[in-house]
């Protein structure tokens, strides 16, 4: 038995347990936790928040009654020990005997045994889900929403969250180029896709660390999702010497934008959070480029903006980001259907502001992480009935993305897992000169 096994999976479950008890985000949880094993806690942490229905209804049928809320550290404990058993090949007798161990590592070493029991029960019993939550591993209210905005996808889009989402690249070619990229990880035995969409974006046939990725430290590459790069190019289109992202972290799709800029173009990144304006500093510093980057409510222009108006404009509003579950879990278990309308409203308003701040003749391109209707193509359509000077610009940058996009009553849509992407809603806006 190992001990820093034990602890792997006492953190893992204080990572669990923290989310679903305390309602912190899994990158808060992350953060707060020192591992020495940290690829294996990520993992575990990971894999059960994103089975967590299908989990909690197993450990629902395999206890006699109930735990009480204290012990919801050994809860989280016995549904990370679950999800070994049934989602990951760690042998059957390492993941029951250690995971027991964690039991004493978190301090409660009178339930080990009853953690013991229930890992050895499930590895008898066969499991058949009971109710729709656990059948689907979604919220009722998730599974209910998609069916009635994507009627005949809504299965393809569960299926899709529930998968592990492939690791991207984007070549930054201010540096390098797409070639010579590849040709880098060719000899250090990286294998990877390259998609015709996408004319700076790689997809690793299997995730590595950060750390490992050859010439990240000197800005030759960043990891970004394939979806979110369509954006950039979208965004600036033929040229545009003044831009804004306007709701910028942690600025990859800025520093896209400045990649992909000419040398005196000028790029403004504000966000609300000084915490996560910082990564974007940090962002634009490990890849040699400049911008000026504010804390402020982008929604509030009297209090940065200058009055200068700018020729293009990156939304990338704050919403339910339903599109990326996959990537965060944990979206399932914080989110509410409630929250849907008051992001709604913060989108409007972002919008209604910041198209004053654009110039005749100027887009804004207007982009979610979301699959949902009333953060997309309704707010848009909302946006341009109520805005006489505001038409929709279709023209796809590159028509090879037409492939991967479904056109909307307003916008674009991609949806989770469409060759291998993350869900985003794109709307190009046209000012009228």
């Amino acid at each position: 038995m190992s001990r820093k096994g034990a602890s792997a999976r006492a953190n893992a479950a204080r990572i669990v347990d923290s989310v679903r008890s305390r309602g912190r985000s899994l990158d808060a949880a992350l953060e707060s936790i020192d591992s020495d094993d940290d690829s294996f806690v990520r993992m575990l942490a990971y894999g059960t928040l994103r089975t967590h229905f299908r989990l909690e209804d197993r450990r629902r049928q395999l206890l006699d009654r109930p735990m009480r809320s204290r012990d919801s550290v050994i809860a989280a404990l016995i549904d990370v020990g679950l999800f070994q058993l049934s989602d990951t090949r760690v042998p059957d007798h390492a993941a029951i005997a250690e995971t027991v161990e964690a039991a004493r590592v978190l301090g409660k070493p009178r339930l080990a045994g009853l953690v013991n029991a229930v890992l050895r029960r499930a590895q008898r019993e066969s499991f058949e889900p009971e109710g729709q939550e656990a059948r689907f591993n979604h919220p009722t209210w998730i599974v209910e929403r998609l069916k009635s905005d994507w009627p005949d996808d809504w299965r393809q889009i569960l299926d899709a969250n529930d998968e592990r989402a492939p690791m991207w690249l984007r070549v930054n070619t201010g540096k390098t180029t797409l070639a010579a990229y590849k040709a880098v990880l060719d000899e250090a035995g990286i294998d990877y896709r390259q998609h015709t969409a996408l004319p700076q974006a790689l997809r690793l046939e299997a995730p590595i660390p950060v750390t490992s990725l050859p010439g990240f430290a000197d800005g030759l590459v960043s990891v970004q999702d394939g979806g979110a790069q369509i954006a950039a190019p979208w965004c600036r289109g033929d040229g545009a010497a003044r831009m804004l992202d306007a709701c910028a972290a942690p600025g990859g799709k800025s520093a896209h934008l400045k990649e992909l800029a000419d040398p005196d173009d000028a790029l403004t990144c504000i966000d609300v959070d000084a915490r996560r304006a910082s990564a974007i500093r940090e962002t634009f510093d490990r890849l040699g480029l400049k911008a000026t980057i504010k804390v402020a409510d982008a929604s509030n222009k009297e209090d940065w903006w200058d009055g200068r108006p700018f020729d293009a404009i990156l939304l990338d509003a704050p919403c339910s980001a339903s599109g990326v579950i996959r990537r965060h879990p944990d979206i399932k278990l914080l989110r509410r259907e409630s929250d849907i309308a008051a992001l709604a409203e913060v989108q409007m308003k972002l919008l209604n502001s910041l198209w004053q701040t654009l110039k005749p003749g100027g887009r804004l391109l207007y982009v979610t992480c979301s699959v949902f209707k009333d953060e997309n193509e309704r707010i848009v359509e909302a946006f341009l009935d109520a805005t006489p000077d505001a038409t929709e610009n279709d023209l796809l940058q590159n028509n090879n993305i037409r492939d991967v996009m479904r056109r909307q009553a307003r916008g674009y849509q991609i949806l989770p897992g469409t060759d291998g992407m993350d869900g985003f809603y794109f709307a190009c806006l046209k000012k009228a000169t």
